[in-house]
């Protein structure tokens, strides 16, 4: 693999194109795929959800491969040096990467109104990836027309230890899905 940045990318667009193709045998909806990330895995979400029109896997069939909706929790949305999280854009890019590759990893810089539907929650004491990420994302989603929901709890920290509980921001997530009508 000469990019092993796209790696991660191949995998989830592989894997919402699988879901897709197999939906009726599955019994589900393959108009209501989502994908759902935490801190780094946030990252990868969200570039899936804003790097949907190049496949950077197979796709003889031009099968979708942008999730209906996204879950970020706590997520790395940024590489720039202002908010990015360095340990993910290092893992991801390398030492070095070019200003090229960490605005293309950048996802606030490429949500459109074509981005998916996206529920963010976050905690303002979170020490090692900043609210920021989910705020810059909030606003380019909001300037975009994308609905969106954001959550950010005064207490908590990054793998929400200790606050909130699992049922207060995951009901939130499930509450959502409800309203936005993913459950179908």
């Amino acid at each position: 693999m000469p990019d092993k940045s796209i790696g991660p990318l191949q995998d989830a667009q592989e894997a919402i194109k699988i879901v897709r193709q197999r939906a009726s045998e599955w019994n589900i909806n393959a108009r209501s795929i989502g994908i759902m990330g935490f801190s780094a895995e946030g990252h990868l979400a969200a570039t899936v959800g804003t790097h949907f029109d190049h496949a950077f896997t197979g796709n003889k069939k031009n099968i979708s491969l942008c999730p209906d909706f996204m879950l970020l929790i706590n997520p790395v949305i940024s590489f720039m040096d202002s908010i990015g999280h360095w340990g993910s854009r290092n893992n991801l890019l390398g030492l070095s990467p070019s200003g090229k590759k960490i605005k293309f990893y950048s996802n606030e810089l490429h949500v459109n109104h074509r981005t998916p539907s996206t529920f963010l929650v976050h905690t303002t004491k979170d020490s090692v990836v900043s609210p920021m990420n989910s705020l810059v994302f909030f606003k380019a989603l909001q300037r975009n027309g994308v609905p969106v929901e954001l959550h950010l709890y005064g207490k908590g920290e990054h793998e929400f230890l200790t606050a909130p509980s699992f049922d207060e921001w995951f009901g939130r997530c499930l509450y959502w899905i409800k309203m936005e009508d993913w459950a179908k």
